[in-house]
């Protein structure tokens, strides 16, 4: 096995022969821009690891990745707008930087490149990645929409809010190791333990990237720190701390979370503070590691050498302890 980043390198120099800006340049030009400001990469590098884990070259899973890529940045574009956030990866979001029509526009052409590029996979292997694809960017927008839902339903239970990070973010994470998988012609059994340990990796991350979104550092981080609390969003660490603090913390929380000020930077400090006060910021981590833990437990199954296998438990790892 290689390096991650060879495999970042690799999926890096492919998107760039592949994206390429034409007419119209303001359909075109906005996917190259999100394509290029940076972002983790790790869908695609998952792909194309686990096409190797199951003995096939990564390049034969470049288009995958790249779809995986592509479709992931649509959901970002479309994301932003819903959300009206200002920063994605330290730039300007595209509807910014554009226009709301613009954003929307080239996201739709992003969705569509997507699915033309399992067009370059023959026969089953094609079929079986369609299938894949079509039932795992059907629970995204399920994710979504449970994400928009939860920010005016008064009360939302932990099991409900990971349903909606299963379907939002981790589903696509399971999809893309699986992807990997099916393009090496892997065993039925071992898709479906990589796809597993991918979703429960993938619900290690998004709780990650919510602890980050609160406490994560403003340079690194790459978005606004804060968003969820100014947009009243109940992650994790809001649902724990309505559980574990006195009643009167949980009143002044509950409150917090039905106003939109002006200068969120005081209701910002407010939130975050009962969060480490009522140990739902220290519940977070513990989260964080016990769905990393069920991840590694998965992957025990997974008969690979124990190489490959170490290199998978690494890059989850890696995951797991970045700033970003």
């Amino acid at each position: 096995m290689k390096a991650v980043s060879f495999y970042q390198s690799a999926f890096s120099s492919y998107l760039q022969e592949e994206i390429k800006v034409q007419e119209p340049k303001n359909l075109y030009e906005p996917i190259s821009y999100i394509l290029n400001i940076g972002g983790k990469r790790l869908r695609p590098v998952m792909v194309l690891m686990a096409a190797e884990v199951f003995g096939t070259s990564h390049k034969k899973a470049l288009d995958a990745a790249l779809a995986i890529e592509v479709f992931h940045n649509f959901s970002l574009m479309h994301d932003d707008i819903m959300d009206a956030a200002p920063i994605r990866r330290g730039k300007e979001s595209v509807h910014e930087k554009w226009n709301i029509n613009t954003a929307i526009l080239s996201g739709d052409a992003m969705l569509i490149n997507a699915y033309q590029l399992f067009e370059n996979y023959q026969g089953a292997t094609f079929r079986e990645l369609a299938t894949l694809f079509t039932k795992t960017a059907i629970k995204v927008c399920e994710g979504q929409q449970y994400d928009v839902d939860f920010e005016t339903i008064e009360k939302v239970s932990l099991e409900e809010y990971i349903k909606m990070i299963r379907c939002k973010t981790a589903v696509l994470v399971g999809a893309a190791l699986e992807m990997g998988a099916i393009i090496a012609g892997a065993q039925e059994d071992a898709k479906k333990i990589i796809y597993d340990y991918g979703v429960n990796l993938g619900i290690a991350f998004q709780l990650q990237d919510d602890y980050l979104d609160a406490f994560g550092d403003p340079e690194s981080f790459g978005k606004q720190v804060g968003g969820d609390i100014i947009e009243n969003k109940k992650t994790f660490l809001y649902l724990k701390a309505i559980e574990k603090s006195s009643a009167q913390e949980a009143a002044q929380l509950e409150h917090l979370y039905t106003i939109t000020p002006a200068d969120a930077t005081e209701k910002i400090e407010t939130v975050k503070s009962i969060f480490e006060s009522s140990g739902a910021a220290t519940l977070a981590k513990a989260e964080i590691e016990r769905y990393t833990a069920k991840a590694f437990e998965v992957l025990k199954q997974l008969e690979i050498e124990e190489n490959k296998k170490e290199m998978l438990l690494q890059f989850g790892n890696s995951l797991m302890t970045r700033t970003v």
